[in-house]
């Protein structure tokens, strides 16, 4: 990976691959004075686009495709290790819902946390190396938060309004765990609880989750 020379440049060219919703979460976040955003719909439509910084926010974990670069990347490959991306990749977690909060996680090769630095100082963003596994911290303890009261749902405990209401007024949570689920989407939680699974077997998910990802992908693919 070329030296990010341009953080000491005049200005910097960013290229961010979002969804709508994506693009909506980056705008609440701060960007340096000196930098020119280009938000682009899909990789697709990147072409000859240059940039110092991509951040590709909409990585999709089922069909990788990787940008054609020796530039720093910030995908958002929540499930995806280190191991199976570019060199230049860089791990963070763009799911709705968490690239917005105040505090980043970021899984980096070592090579590449000076990088990390130099682009999150110049960005004014706080950030913590996470570990390099499937789901680094948050994604994964909200995975299983979700799957647990799937289980309880299934189990006829509440009804899934009850339960976000009750996680809400009892620990503080932005959303419930239906909410959550929702907002991420069932077919990632999915995703990144059965590829823990291959190694805990506690990982297992509930079987009402599967069925309404199952569900969901089969609609969307329908469209």
């Amino acid at each position: 990976m070329q030296p990010i020379f341009a953080m000491q440049q005049k200005f910097m060219r960013i290229a961010v691959i979002a969804t709508g919703a994506q693009k909506q979460e980056w705008l609440q976040k701060p960007v340096p004075a000196n930098a020119e955003i280009i938000f682009i719909d899909a990789i697709v439509d990147i072409g000859n686009i240059q940039a110092d910084i991509f951040f590709h926010l909409s990585f999709d974990e089922t069909n990788t495709e990787f940008i054609d670069t020796d530039k720093p990347v910030f995908a958002s490959a929540v499930i995806t290790v280190l191991d199976s991306l570019p060199a230049n990749y860089i791990r963070i977690n763009a799911w709705n819902g968490f690239f917005k909060r105040d505090l980043m996680e970021v899984v980096a090769a070592e090579k590449n946390k000076q990088t990390v630095k130099t682009v999150m100082q110049a960005f004014n963003w706080k950030y913590i190396f996470a570990p390099d596994v499937p789901g680094m911290i948050a994604a994964k303890t909200i995975s299983m938060i979700i799957n647990e009261a799937y289980f309880a749902f299934g189990d006829e405990v509440s009804t899934k309004e009850e339960i976000d209401t009750a996680m809400k007024l009892g620990t503080n949570y932005p959303y419930g765990p239906f909410e959550w689920g929702e907002k991420i989407g069932l077919q990632k939680i999915y995703m990144l609880l059965n590829r823990l699974f291959t190694n805990e077997t506690r990982y297992a998910a509930a079987p009402l989750l599967l069925q309404e990802a199952t569900e969901k992908l089969r609609i969307q693919n329908d469209k």
